[in-house]
């Protein structure tokens, strides 16, 4: 029985007491069903036509009209070339704030834009990384990513965390890190997780972008065969997306201070280790920002968001970027999980993106502004 795991994302982290979503082909649930219940295992079916509920959100997308970029909808998912378009826009509509420029290519030969943000009020200022989309399907992610630029460009003259923000630091932003699994998560296959990288030897695309870093590399959560959701790849860096923003990060590290990823789905803020349950040197800061963040988020509406190390938190794995981010000598690491927790999964309502945002918006600036405090 083939299953799609949507959570945790390797079976090695099934285990008793802990929830499971898999996701099934129409004509294999009724074997699963009965299978479930002869374990005596208890399930709840949450998105009962999963097709229906792709169809409906693709449809909303063709009968709305494409307005200008002026007007651009923060409110829906946007494709990779709308992504890029509207980057390209802001970098000639808002040159005092925003500089835009590539780290490299793609597998399949994409650019890998980045947003650079921030007044140039001085020659050197400290910065704050944030990318998003490591993995395809995540859409409400790059979403964020977008959010968090509207939000600074329209708020910098009024607010004046914001433009403190945006005066004393640098913010390097990357909406669509998997390039190549994100435009294939909107053609081909709308839960693929994974880069689009070919390996001769297998017929499976792809490795696990957030497996595939130079931190205990392909250990515990991480799976050496190339049809899984977690291949840590055939090395570290194979992945030319990892290589180049691990270039950039390695180039940058005494300037950048603080790394977040964003993801998706199980509501949580997650900070290192990911690979062992050890703790960090600088743990009592990391926890401070990670509670008063997740208290910020909890205050918009209500959502309550588990915190802690990603080891223990959400469960063991090797490679990931946060972690590789910590090693490399960025004090502040930080790896969203944004909504929900299993309700839609994947297929987050583009109705929720506005809440998930505004609430996600107040975790960040929280933590921006905990850094510039330079806890100790």
């Amino acid at each position: 029985l083939q299953v799609d795991l949507w959570q945790p994302s390797s079976p090695s982290h099934i285990v008793e007491g802990a929830v499971t979503d898999v996701r099934v082909p129409r004509n294999s649930s009724p074997r699963l069903l009965r299978y479930l219940q002869r374990a005596n295992i208890t399930y709840r079916i949450l998105i009962s036509d999963l097709q229906e509920a792709i169809e409906k959100q693709t449809e909303l997308r063709s009968c709305r009209n494409r307005r200008s970029l002026s007007e651009y909808n923060y409110e829906m998912y946007h494709s990779l070339e709308e992504i890029q378009d509207w980057m390209h826009h802001l970098n000639k509509t808002h040159p005092d704030l925003v500089h835009m420029f590539s780290v490299g290519k793609s597998y399949e030969g994409r650019p890998l834009f980045v947003l650079k943000l921030g007044t140039r009020s001085r020659p050197y200022k400290k910065a704050v990384w944030l990318d998003c989309g490591i993995h395809a399907r995540e859409w409400i992610g790059p979403a964020f990513c977008q959010w968090f630029v509207k939000e600074a460009l329209e708020t910098h003259q009024t607010d004046p965390a914001m433009r403190r923000m945006l005066t004393q630091l640098y913010f390097y932003i990357m909406p669509v890190f998997n390039v190549d699994g994100y435009h294939f998560s909107w053609t081909n296959d709308r839960f693929w997780r994974k880069t689009r990288s070919k390996d001769t030897r297998f017929r499976c695309h792809g490795v696990d972008a957030n497996r595939n870093w130079k931190v205990k590399w392909c250990d515990e959560g991480a799976s050496y065969h190339p049809c899984d959701d977690t291949y840590c790849g055939p090395f570290p860096e194979s992945e030319p997306e990892v290589k180049a923003v691990a270039h950039f990060l390695r180039r940058h590290r005494k300037q950048v201070q603080g790394y977040l990823s964003f993801h998706a789905y199980a509501q949580m803020l997650l900070y290192p280790y990911s690979y062992t349950h050890a703790s960090i040197p600088n743990l009592r800061c990391v926890e401070s920002a990670a509670s008063n963040a997740v208290n910020a988020l909890q205050s918009a509406y209500g959502v309550r968001y588990r915190y802690g190390p990603a080891s223990s938190t959400l469960y063991v794995s090797s490679g990931s970027s946060m972690d590789w981010a910590y090693k490399t000598g960025i004090p502040y690491a930080f790896a969203f999980e944004l909504r929900d927790t299993g309700h839609f999964g994947f297929l987050l309502p583009e109705t929720l993106i506005k809440p998930t945002c505004t609430e996600t918006m107040l975790a960040v600036k929280n933590i921006t502004l905990h850094l510039l405090r330079r806890c100790h």
